[in-house]
């Protein structure tokens, strides 16, 4: 083997609801695709996102729903039509070229009461309206949680990042939340919350762009780590500097103390790097984002970068680009790496990438990967966020066979 290579492996959806609308069917699957983690025991865990969701426009195009059109002019609004399917962790099976779900584990109030994905009532940033099918505004709920990705302790226990902070849950094995971590100064906006609101993130967290929080979560190999990346350049001190942005923000945690204890900026493509996005239409800069991290070894990251079509996994060496100084958490420090960033005139330490591969270069594969893990030193898992089955795509998982084992100190 010269090249890599994909393998679609077999799986088939759990159907949880089928709903009867004036446009025809929605039938709702199982989410599994936002987030992929292996713990030491070699289990592999599977995050879906907030629950089934649809934007405005889809949900009047494709399924008839005329008396939602209203809410399309709300940035970010999202009809929920279905609040009792929630955030959730699934454990899989790998057996030879097909995936199973072993058990799921919604995740719960220490009462016992599932998580809900409606979105908290933030009072700083951009919070994305909730609609019922009946068009009505759902309430928010100071609970409520977009899990994006996952990374398995050594007991058992989870971290969960999540894109409406955005912040990070404390999860125990059993699914039960323990406690969310989210940016200093915005603990009263959870005040209501089921369990322990802790402000220990930096507040420059709070700056996250629209629906473009936490997505990309991995554990360092003694637990004592954990990395995080956010999903896009953030929008500070404006939207404006988000849009021209080159660079993500990606955080070392020190897990004992939750507190981030070194910053470093991971540059991303230009637009017309990603050949798949570009040939189905223009590419905005904005549109490019960082969807899974996995630990390679000491100080070593792989990274997934994509577009929608397009996706590729760089390697990524923290010792290659020096932690930033620490006045670049601080959100007072002028100007913003953003603003640095989208003029050119960066003159700061970013991280070296090495290519490991580009879906460009393997048109079968499916769009919309966002979930990444390590099989082995040659073999990756990926699988795809099937947002529910709203649009009637199906969960796709792609194993990768490298001729090479992938780097490790």
């Amino acid at each position: 083997m010269t090249r890599p290579t994909a393998t679609p492996l077999a799986f088939t959806d759990e159907i949880l609801e089928t709903l009867a609308l004036p446009g025809g069917a929605l039938q709702i699957v199982r989410g599994l695709g936002s987030g992929l983690a292996r713990g030491d025991d070699g289990s592999i865990w599977a995050i879906g996102d907030r629950g089934p969701n649809l934007k405005v426009k889809l949900a009047v195009r494709r399924y008839g729903l005329d008396h939602l059109a209203a809410h399309g002019e709300a940035d970010g609004a999202k009809v929920m039509p279905s609040l009792a399917i929630g955030p959730a962790l699934s454990e899989l099976a790998i057996e030879g070229d097909r995936v199973t779900i072993l058990r799921t584990l919604p995740l719960r109030t220490p009462a016992g009461d599932p998580l809900s994905g409606l979105p908290p009532p933030w009072g700083l940033t951009e919070r994305e309206p909730a609609v019922a099918l009946d068009g009505t505004l759902l309430a928010p709920d100071p609970s409520g949680a977009d899990t994006e990705g996952v990374a398995v302790a050594r007991d058992g226990s989870f971290w969960i990042g999540e894109e409406y902070g955005p912040s990070l849950l404390r999860v125990a094995p059993d699914g039960t939340v323990g406690a969310r971590l989210v940016p200093e100064g915005c603990a009263d906006w959870f005040a209501e919350a089921a369990y322990p609101i802790r402000d220990s993130l930096p507040a420059l967290a709070a700056r996250r762009r629209l629906n473009r929080g936490f997505e990309a979560l991995a554990l360092s190999d003694d637990g004592a780590a954990l990395y995080l990346a956010f999903q896009s350049p953030l929008a500070h001190p404006d939207v404006a500097a988000h849009r021209r942005a080159r660079h993500v923000r990606l955080w070392a945690l020190d897990t004992a103390t939750e507190r981030v204890t070194a910053q470093y900026l991971y540059p991303l493509d230009p637009p017309r790097s990603f050949a798949r996005d570009q040939a189905a239409g223009d590419l905005d800069r904005a549109d490019i984002k960082v969807s899974e991290l996995t630990v390679l070894g000491r100080n070593l990251l792989l990274v997934l970068e994509r577009g929608s079509l397009t996706t590729k996994l760089y390697a990524v060496d923290l010792d290659s680009g020096a932690a930033l100084d620490p006045r670049h958490l601080d959100p007072d420090t002028r100007p913003t790496i953003e603003e640095l960033s989208g003029t050119g005139d960066l003159d700061l330490p970013v991280l070296a990438k090495t290519l490991i591969l580009s879906t460009d270069d393997f048109p079968e594969i499916d769009a919309d990967l966002e979930g990444m893990v390590m099989l082995s030193p040659r073999q990756l898992l990926l699988v795809n966020d099937n947002d529910f089955g709203t649009e009637g795509v199906a969960t796709r998982f792609w194993r990768i066979d490298l001729p090479f084992d992938l780097p490790a100190r």
